[in-house]
């Protein structure tokens, strides 16, 4: 298995518009791969202009509130590349596509670092925090996993919050199992009464 680093990817527009995508970017190599699904900004903007910036941050809420509809994150320019990275991150990556390996469902743009920072130090993901990751992972595959496996890992990742979780991780855990209760609400068929 390659080993697969969850990340916050910045990527631009045509005009310079920043936007921000929570990615597992995996390790080829030297190279970084990211994979986006089709269709997605992410993927439009790469073929557009073929950089991104990769932040690293231990703050969770990011990922949920990306994979919810809240990204609105603060951002600061690239040092090399022309685009944005989180202004809150523990470190960052700015990486330069090389080449594009097509596929009918999630194209992979193989990466070269080209320039790199350390903003702070990294103190370990808590298990709260590992929960969180997963379920927003778990939450932008709702579509693709049967019911009972969503329930499943949820019961699971639930135990980590009950135990350990800070009010960062409670609040990104809201927004995720909010996402979660409209799901579950497309999974009831509405009962026919007239017969």
């Amino acid at each position: 298995m390659p080993r697969i680093v969850e990340t916050i990817v910045s990527t631009s527009d045509k005009d310079g518009n920043v936007h921000i995508a929570p990615l597992g970017l995996i390790a080829e190599g030297k190279h970084w791969i990211i994979a986006p699904f089709k269709p997605s900004k992410t993927l439009e903007n790469l073929r557009a202009h073929p950089f991104a910036a990769a932040s690293h941050t231990d703050d969770v809420r990011v990922f949920a509130g990306c994979v919810t509809g809240r990204k609105d994150w603060p951002l600061t320019p690239t040092a090399e590349i022309k685009g944005g990275r989180l202004a809150d991150c523990l470190s960052h990556w700015e990486l330069k596509v090389e080449d594009i390996i097509e596929d009918d469902l999630r194209p992979r743009f193989r990466c070269k670092i080209v320039h790199q920072e350390a903003h702070g130090a990294w103190q370990g993901f808590s298990r709260a925090q590992a929960a969180v990751l997963e379920l927003a992972v778990l939450t932008t595959r709702l579509k693709m996993l049967p019911p009972e496996k969503v329930e499943s890992e949820l019961k699971y990742l639930e135990i980590a919050i009950l135990k350990t979780a800070s009010l960062q991780e409670e609040e990104a855990w809201g927004w995720l199992m909010e996402k979660i209760t409209a799901w579950r609400g497309t999974l009831i068929k509405p009962v026919d009464l007239k017969g």
